[in-house]
């Protein structure tokens, strides 16, 4: 079992910023995905960014792109999300997840299936 612990929501006025931060206890974060996904009242959770064990992939959703950024601290065992220009719509408890999984399509990733352990959420919220 890995713990997952998200920390850094709070309270941010639109066009603000905000810097997520989750830190996994498992030996295997280095070769693992990782992704943040975001679910706000009465809505489905959904993706918002994935990066892959080295880094050097990331996804996005059309609706964060440009404005978010995932990035990992493999020596910290800590992925973040830092979030600009942010927006009420973006309102939302977000979620940190592991994947230990390989998949060939990347697509995968954009999926709460792919993902193996999560953390309990931060929240995030944006006024006008």
């Amino acid at each position: 079992q890995e713990r997952v612990v998200e920390a850094g929501g709070g309270l941010v006025q639109a066009g603000g910023s905000l810097r997520l931060s989750c830190a996994a206890s498992g030996r295997t974060f280095p070769s693992s995905h990782l992704g943040w996904f975001r679910q706000a009242p009465g809505k489905e959770r959904e993706f918002v960014a994935y990066i892959n064990w080295s880094g050097l992939t990331t996804y996005y959703a059309d609706s964060v792109q440009g404005r978010f950024t995932i990035s990992r601290d493999n020596a910290k065992n800590t992925v973040y999300l830092q979030m600009n220009s942010m927006k009420p719509e973006d309102t939302a408890t977000y979620y940190c997840a592991v994947s230990r999984s390989y998949y060939s399509n990347d697509y995968t990733y954009r999926t709460e299936q792919a993902y193996d352990f999560w953390g309990q959420g931060t929240q995030v919220t944006v006024s006008s």
